[in-house]
């Protein structure tokens, strides 16, 4: 069983070395870990590297031990019952369940009879006692229920699966796209003149008390960024998320210069401000003020008819294709990256492929825009 948890974790995504690994089954010979709980807690110390993937480890662990959630919400009556929860005294007392399935059944069974609050007892759901549904209590194994954990039954708190807003692979929010932009700042000398106190003093000091003033520029980020976005059709369904992308990049003000374009699969000849009113400009103009100083952060799912992609210049306009558009937009431009919002596992399509080739491509996920920023401010 304890192979499958490895096998868990790794399809979970965490890089469980064997190293890590034997240091776990070291500790469990050296008798850290008496019982799942203490199990619980040992792998995630040794085996997890950061909270963000704590919740992956939860995911792994349940489904190793075939963990489950409380099957049903709490009743009023029932919380009011475990409140101000009995402290357990005594021994741990053992109970012998075939599994957790089990457990679950004679929890529903007793909620179904129990008629008021229990302390200290060793069958009613209730606080401080030995029985293995409740809180605060002594028993070895069981689902708490309210309140603290005594013993903590370590397979139903991980089903709890309570580190799921520390993960780093799922959706962002506003603030997430403001972190993460911010990242790229490329500071220099060009803004107004002012008064460096410090510096002032500093050359007064050395200067034997004679003023010597010390003027400087402001420091300003001299990243200019260029956000492009796929619009309509197969991206409706993230229109939200990448709304939250264009306001966290407008709101930020942190940049010399921000710009923002729509297309539509891929930039054919127009590159459109809003699609809503037609205010658009072709592209070739807009490539043409483009300069290696940008920073390009284009946005879609990158799949298509292969023909929208590889052929043709769209809605039978003459031109360039959308790849040709892409490479020639790259090679002006080569600190860009394509952020998907697709799940890697549907990345292998000829047109995800083939913009994947052409620059480096992203999960549109808080840890693929943090290796995204990463990307774009080595080439700073």
């Amino acid at each position: 069983m304890l192979l499958n948890l490895l096998y868990n974790l790794r399809n979970q995504g965490l890089k469980v070395g064997s190293g890590e690994w034997l240091a776990f089954l070291r500790g469990l010979d050296e008798g850290l870990a008496e019982n799942l709980d203490q199990l619980y807690f040992l792998a995630r110390a040794i085996l997890v590297h950061t909270e963000a993937h704590y919740d992956a480890f939860d995911v792994a662990f349940t489904a190793t031990f075939e963990g489950v959630d409380l099957p049903a919400p709490l009743k009023d009556e029932l919380a009011t019952w475990l409140e101000n929860a009995r402290k357990a005294e005594g021994e741990r007392v053992h109970h012998d369940f075939e599994s957790l399935e089990a457990m679950r059944k004679e929890l529903e069974r007793r909620l179904k009879e129990q008629k008021e609050r229990h302390d200290g007892g060793a069958h009613w759901v209730g606080t401080g006692g030995s029985s293995p549904f409740g809180n605060s209590g002594r028993a070895d194994q069981g689902i708490r229920v309210g309140g603290e954990g005594g013993g903590r039954g370590a397979v139903a708190v991980a089903g709890e699966r309570r580190w799921a807003g520390y993960r780093t692979d799922m959706k962002l929010d506003i603030r997430d796209f403001k972190v993460a932009l911010s990242m790229l700042r490329r500071f220099g000398r060009e803004g107004q003149e002012k008064l460096d106190l410090e510096g002032t003093i500093d050359r007064t000091a050395k200067n034997a008390g004679e003023i010597e003033l010390d003027i400087k520029r402001e420091r300003i980020n001299r990243v200019k960024l260029v956000l492009l976005m796929d619009t309509g059709g197969s991206m409706e369904p993230n229109a939200e998320l990448v709304s939250r992308l264009f306001t966290a990049a407008k709101e930020l003000k942190t940049f010399k210069t921000f710009e923002a374009w729509h297309f539509h699969n891929c930039p054919y000849n127009w590159l459109y401000k809003d699609y809503r009113t037609f205010d658009r400009k072709h592209t070739a103009e807009v490539v043409d003020k483009l300069t290696a100083q940008h920073r390009l952060v284009w946005v879609g799912d990158a799949s298509m008819a292969p023909w929208e992609l590889f052929q043709g210049a769209g809605w039978g306009e003459p031109g360039p294709t959308g790849l040709q558009w892409l490479q020639r937009i790259t090679q002006r431009c080569p600190s860009s990256i394509w952020l998907n919002p697709d799940p890697e596992r549907y990345w292998d399509h000829p047109t995800v492929r083939a913009i994947g080739a052409t620059m480096p491509m992203f999960p549109l996920t808080v840890d693929g825009l943090r290796r995204g920023m990463q990307k774009l401010r080595a080439a700073s």
